[in-house]
């Protein structure tokens, strides 16, 4: 007899729920997306949902049907009543005996609707980073569940008393950070790394390309190191559930004067514009 616990609680395998059996437990086997609303509008659907679909043929999930999950997102988000939401869901390769390589599994979907976190103090203050070494796995443009390596670099960042985790590859050079994209400024110009294997296609870094301009930003996407960042005139951060969120602290070095910079100021203020169109 296949035996299982959970809990405290000794039961036949054969009686568990597939919850428990699921390979995003079992592998990390899965990939999965997180968007939100602003002010009773969702944010950047249609780019959410395109980078899910190509995590979802890089991994070899199929049989999913786009419109369906775009329908149950707007669904749930509008049930929710939430005018700012965040906006997590998954999809993994299914449920079944604990095996590498099994075959005819079907799909399972997650969605979790939250509220928003507001982020205001950080905007206006600023926030901390530190680096860590870059122990991802090769493919991180492959937005998947296994993110442990993320967990450690964010929980080590925050028992130094840091926000964020920024993670630097075995050449020194900075990929990005542990939940965010990564951005320096110099003058007027804005550099950041340029997109590969190792970098995850950020949409919020997608849409602060759009809006450089507008800001008065030169663009260099070249690869960036630490010391590149030590010596920038001002640093920040890009994510969905936050936006663009100045860092005023790097390595215990002070950026900026310890305040947000005049150009990120200026992200900020053009990226608020976009999100009410």
């Amino acid at each position: 007899m296949q035996l299982a616990i959970v809990g405290d609680k000794l039961i036949e395998a054969s009686k568990l729920d597939s919850a428990y059996l699921d390979y995003g437990t079992f592998f990390g086997d899965g990939v999965y997306e997180v968007l939100r609303s602003y002010d009773g509008k969702l944010f950047a659907l249609e780019e959410h949902l395109a980078r899910f679909k190509r995590s979802l043929a890089e991994i070899e999930i199929e049989g999913i049907n786009i419109n369906d999950i775009r329908e149950k997102v707007i669904m749930a988000w509008q049930k929710s009543g939430y005018a700012n939401a965040k906006i997590y869901f998954h999809i993994t390769r299914g449920a079944g005996p604990r095996d590498h390589a099994a075959e005819g599994l079907t799909p399972r979907f997650f969605l979790l609707v939250s509220e928003a976190e507001d982020a205001t103090k950080q905007k206006q203050n600023g926030i901390t980073a530190m680096t860590v070494p870059d122990t991802r796995w090769k493919r991180c443009d492959i937005k998947s569940l296994n993110l442990l390596p993320n967990v450690l670099a964010k929980r080590l960042a925050h028992k130094r008393g840091c926000d964020e985790a920024i993670f630097v590859d075995d050449k020194g050079g900075i990929t990005e950070g542990s939940s965010s994209a990564f951005f320096l400024i110099f003058g007027n110009n804005l550099q950041t790394s340029p997109l590969a294997a190792n970098i995850l296609p950020s949409i919020t870094r997608q849409f602060v390309l759009k809006i450089y301009k507008n800001a008065g930003l030169n663009l260099l996407e070249k690869q960036t190191r630490v010391e590149d960042a030590t010596k920038a005139d001002e640093l920040f951060i890009a994510v969905s559930s936050k936006d663009i969120v100045p860092v005023v602290k790097f390595n215990e070095i002070t950026i900026s004067g310890g305040k947000p910079g005049k150009y990120t100021k200026l992200l900020m203020s053009e990226f608020a514009k976009l999100v009410k169109k």
